[in-house]
């Protein structure tokens, strides 16, 4: 490793994926310089015995930035959502979730194998949100054959939808109808600071109905790893509870958690770049032969386009040719025509430049 000085970027010699324009996801971000100072200096403890002093910061910074009692470190987002399920939910109880969110789309199905708990779906609307009479119609009735609804959960900002922002006075309906028949509502925020940023508002007011909600450090706030999960205290010792059992006890977390408090502290401030690099590239791409983007997509920093089927190139040959020809990194999201590219801290408007141009000249 070269060494350098805390305010370079560390990049090892050769790696082509860190000299790469990557825009696979933003959890493909590395840690800023400062995160790694802070990293190779923290102060660090047990946390199994919860005596770690940076985890123990982190989460009560977390905690009252979102207006809840009380917070969790978490190895991920997928982690994050399984130990609130298991929080407030008992073996055989059934969860009211997007057909479209990542709970049900790509956890594993986590929530069935281990928790117990299955997934009633309803269908994500363009707008991110699920109908909200389909979710009172969705909530069981009292009746020994069903199971019981006990949760009702929404992700903010909605990925599949286009990284799309769920607003406070949606997720307030959602909250009310929660609390009418005894339920609660967690929020996977795995972005929810790209939510905050398109609204405009602080995270506490996207947090404010809900029960429980997880973000994560990493993707756009470039942490190495982590997650956080708030809500009550109550709430936070089931949660610990279930991390363990999942093998999520930590020891000396507090190097995580350190890239974490840079993460929380000054990474959100920025991410509107991130949004306004996606619609770059998305007015970028609108101008590209045998490209097809919907702007109206465009919400935060996600970016889906579709290749026409009468492209001079596949779309697997698209991305062979990105990365051999440009060392762009980029490749069809399910498989088939449709793309999806992601902004985050590493890209700049040069690289979407760069981005555009390489694309006009595959598909010219």
């Amino acid at each position: 490793m070269v060494q350098t000085t805390s305010t370079e970027i560390i990049r090892p010699h050769g790696d082509f994926a860190m000299d790469a324009i990557d825009l696979r996801s933003d959890t493909v971000s590395w840690p800023t310089p400062a995160m790694r100072e802070a990293m190779a200096n923290a102060a660090v403890g047990d946390d199994v015995y919860g005596d770690d002093p940076t985890v123990n910061r982190l989460q009560d910074e977390a905690a009252a930035l979102f207006g809840k009692e009380a917070a969790l470190l978490v190895a991920s987002g997928t982690q994050g959502n399984l130990v609130s399920i298991m929080a407030h939910c008992r073996r055989g109880d059934e969860i009211i979730v997007g057909k479209q969110a990542h709970i049900f789309r790509s956890e594993a199905g986590s929530s069935a194998v281990v928790a117990g708990v299955q997934l009633n779906t309803l269908e994500v609307r363009a707008d991110g949100t699920l109908d909200l009479d389909e979710i009172r119609a969705a909530i069981r009735i009292d009746d020994a054959h069903q199971p019981r609804t006990s949760l009702i959960a929404l992700e903010n900002t909605q990925a599949i939808r286009g990284g799309v922002p769920l607003t406070t006075e949606y997720i307030a309906q959602v909250a009310d109808i929660a609390r009418e028949n005894n339920l609660k509502l967690h929020i996977d925020g795995a972005r929810i600071f790209n939510a905050a940023a398109a609204l405009n508002i602080p995270v506490k007011e996207l947090a404010a109905g809900a029960d429980s909600l997880t973000f994560c450090l990493s993707k756009g706030l470039s942490a190495p790893m982590g997650s956080i999960v708030v809500g009550s205290k109550e709430f936070i010792y089931h949660a610990h509870r279930a991390r363990k059992l999942l093998g999520g006890g930590l020891r000396q977390a507090g190097i995580i958690a350190a890239a974490g408090l840079v993460a929380l502290r000054d990474m959100p401030q920025r991410l509107h770049e991130d949004h306004a690099n996606a619609r770059a590239l998305a007015q970028g791409l609108a101008n590209v032969p045998y490209i097809h983007v919907d702007m109206d997509r465009v919400h935060t920093n996600f970016v889906y386009f579709e290749l026409d089927e009468h492209a001079p190139l596949t779309p697997q040959a698209l991305r062979d040719r990105l990365k051999d020809d440009y060392n762009i990194l980029m490749k069809p999201y399910g498989g088939g025509s449709l793309f999806r590219a992601m902004t985050h801290y590493w890209i700049t408007r040069d690289h979407i430049d760069q981005v555009v141009a390489a694309m006009h000249t595959l598909l010219s």
